[in-house]
């Protein structure tokens, strides 16, 4: 082990071709705040260079600065970019424009704030036929035809003068696939390119980058926090912390040993069927403020191996055999990682009464299509159409499936946020379905919702504690202002903030510290039962583990019931005691976690956890499902997902399947399932 004379993050195990882009001492200053202060990597033509970290950390930062596309007051302020050699900083705004968008290309985090919503498909993309290829008219439409095609959009001379908001997320993400596609770049950079999407879209849209790469010969650089996307694609990797690498090495060693602290949290943060009735580990704190001097190590205030030195100086590069690592522990040697035995949690989950606080029986949520000037109803939205689903105090039952298929709209009909069309819903032995708006007010403390985006659902106008305490109000929980004041304090801190932060607003926030807020709202009038859904969907790792620990204790000592509606299959092994898999406004399976998980019988179920990336086994091409989900307007006839199905029959096509019993607590909808 030598200790590097310079830090150039590289690595001798990435393709054998010229570099593509080279980066050097990159920093950049948005006022006092400096997100990038020195960065250094190589690309190489073929490559997935994959950028790992937390929010706010840099990463995207960094991207933008290479496209120079920094907002407004950010400037870079030292380092050098070279894309094929030529330096890109020295160009004038004119000749990047030329470089932007055609040799280098962008995909955005969200496509639905960065596509424009009053130009159709066929107009975006022909601005870039336009200006990096001179294709107008014919000659263009043609060409986003048959870039739509190759992006895996189904009927793409219908798609070509549809509008943002008539396209699902999966196919608004490939239509900036293609966008970014339509200048033939030698580099690709992707900001997050599937963060929030289902998991088998998430699994057509890396296999369509990866098979786009190899057939061009595309260089990329993926911006991610997710671990499992970067076990996946990546040839190599770099970690990022507090506008910083911290290490950087060959995919296959970094996953293998990760050497960096920060590092070994994010892995150990991870949750998994293993570490079910114990404590995720978590990372303490948040990443440092970057408007301020470092003396020493940037990660030094959440180390768990932290050093006076590490306080008072900077660490320098460090090799490890193909790995490279700024961390002062690597002055000497270091014996390899292995993930810490977990600590078990207090007491037991999902134990107590197994008497039905939930019963929801055929509920249907159809919603009119209505035309015309007199507005007659010509068709139905099938959004929820007969559920089925039972739930236990203490216990936790998650509703699974892809974008589309009706779970939110499960978790707004039981709160009545919208009419069920048909069936009943009786909660704690009442019948919600039948009751006057007067009569549900009085059992809506025993019910109460956790969304999916907490900056959406808090007032910005008002400070943390009027937004908590307005829910106590208007129910008449608490004799008065100050004992709900009180109130509020000991539940913030029972959340993990501090009571002082009442008389912030929400833009004060993190995203995990919002979220932990709204909690706390929900928690403020009592409840028996919370729906989650989607709670840490768009969260970093590290504070998902937080969250998901948070939900376990107050389960323990409350006794709360959780119905978790998510796509996250890992947070699903790790928290549900009972699964119920939907598709297309039906529950298909449903069962014990460990039944439906490890013995799935019905092959939506099975492609669901194929489509899942995972960091223990090797990145597979091809996994899950293709195709969209059918319109709930005009559902497939027989089984709705026998156009999706590869153990589709002529049976599946005539009629839906019955409910079968795969054992006592374990059923399916399928005419052939699995392992029978």
């Amino acid at each position: 082990m030598t200790r590097l004379a310079a830090p150039h993050p590289d690595d001798r195990a990435a393709p054998a071709a010229d570099a593509v882009l080279e980066v050097r001492g990159l920093k950049v200053a948005l006022g006092p705040v400096r997100p990038v202060d020195g960065i250094d990597l190589t690309l190489r033509a073929g490559e997935t260079f994959a950028l790992l970290g937390e929010s706010g950390c840099g990463k995207s930062m960094s991207a933008l600065a290479l496209m120079r596309l920094l907002p407004d007051g950010g400037r870079i302020t030292a380092g050098s970019v070279r894309f094929h050699g030529a330096e890109l900083l020295s160009l004038s705004e004119a000749s990047m424009r030329e470089v932007r968008g055609g040799r280098i290309a962008m995909i955005f985090q969200e496509p639905s704030s960065s596509l424009n919503p009053v130009m159709t498909v066929a107009d975006q993309i022909g601005e870039v036929l336009v200006v990096h290829r001179a294709l107008r008219g014919g000659a263009a439409r043609d060409e986003c035809r048959r870039l739509l095609d190759a992006v895996g959009i189904p009927e793409p001379d219908e798609r070509l003068d549809s509008y943002p908001f008539q396209l699902s997320g999966g196919m608004k993400q490939r239509v900036m696939i293609a966008m970014a596609l339509a200048g033939e770049p030698e580099l690709l950079i992707a900001d997050e390119p599937t963060t929030a999407l289902d998991v088998t879209i998430q699994s057509q849209v890396l296999d369509l980058l990866a098979g786009l790469q190899a057939r061009r010969g595309m260089g990329m650089l993926l911006i991610t926090h997710d671990l499992g996307v970067v076990a996946r694609m990546a040839h190599r990797v770099a970690v990022m912390y507090a506008g910083e690498m911290v290490e950087c090495g060959r995919r296959a060693d970094f996953f293998s040993n990760p050497l960096h602290p920060y590092s070994r949290k994010l892995f150990a943060a991870l949750p998994a069927e293993n570490l079910r009735g114990f404590e995720l580990e978590t990372l303490q704190g948040s990443v440092p403020r970057l408007d301020r001097s470092f003396a020493g190590c940037r990660f030094a205030e959440r180390c768990p191996q932290v050093s006076a030195r590490c306080r008072s100086e900077a660490p320098g590069w460090h090799r490890v055999d193909d790995q490279q690592v700024r961390c002062h522990l690597f002055d000497g040697r270091s014996e390899p990682w292995s993930r810490q035995a977990p600590v078990a949690a207090a007491g037991v989950v999902g134990g107590g009464d197994r008497s039905a606080l939930l019963e929801v029986d055929g509920l249907r949520v159809h919603f009119p299509i209505r035309k015309g000037l007199f507005k007659r109803t010509v068709g139905h939205v099938r959004a929820v159409d007969g559920v089925d689903l039972k739930l236990a105090p203490g216990r936790t039952l998650a509703l699974v499936g892809e974008s589309g298929c009706g779970k939110t709209t499960v978790g707004k009909a039981l709160l009545r946020l919208v009419a069920p069309s048909a069936g009943s819903v009786r909660f704690d032995g009442v019948d919600l379905a039948g009751l006057t708006p007067a009569q549900m007010k009085r059992q809506r403390a025993g019910l109460q919702m956790v969304f999916q985006d907490p900056f959406a659902s808090l007032n910005p106008r008002m400070h943390v504690g009027q937004i908590i305490e307005e829910g106590m109000a208007a129910l008449g929980v608490g004799a008065d202002g100050a004992a709900r004041r009180r109130t509020i304090a000991a539940l913030l801190e029972r959340v993990g903030l501090s009571a002082d932060m009442a008389e912030r607003y929400p833009h004060a926030f993190s995203g995990g510290q919002r979220q932990r807020v709204a909690i706390a709202r929900a928690l403020a009038v009592s409840p028996k039962l919370l729906v989650c859904d989607e709670p840490t969907s768009a969260l970093d790792v590290s504070v998902q583990a937080q969250i998901l620990n948070l939900l376990r204790e107050l389960q323990r000592e409350l006794g709360l019931a959780y119905l978790f509606i998510t796509h996250n299959l890992a947070v699903v092994d790790y928290l549900a005691d009972e699964v119920a898999v939907m598709y297309l406004g039906r529950i298909v399976e449903s069962g014990p976690a460990a039944a439906v998980l490890g013995r799935s019988a019905h092959p939506y179920t099975r492609a669901l956890l194929d489509a899942v990336p995972r960091i223990d086994v090797p990145p597979t091409a091809g996994a899950g499902i293709g195709g969209e989900l059918p319109s709930p307007i005009r559902p497939p006839a027989g089984c709705h997902f026998h156009p999706r199905c590869p153990r589709a029959e002529a049976r599946c096509r005539r009629e839906y399947p019955a409910d079968r019993e795969v054992d006592a607590t374990h059923r399916v909808h399928c005419h052939f399932p699995l392992g029978r």
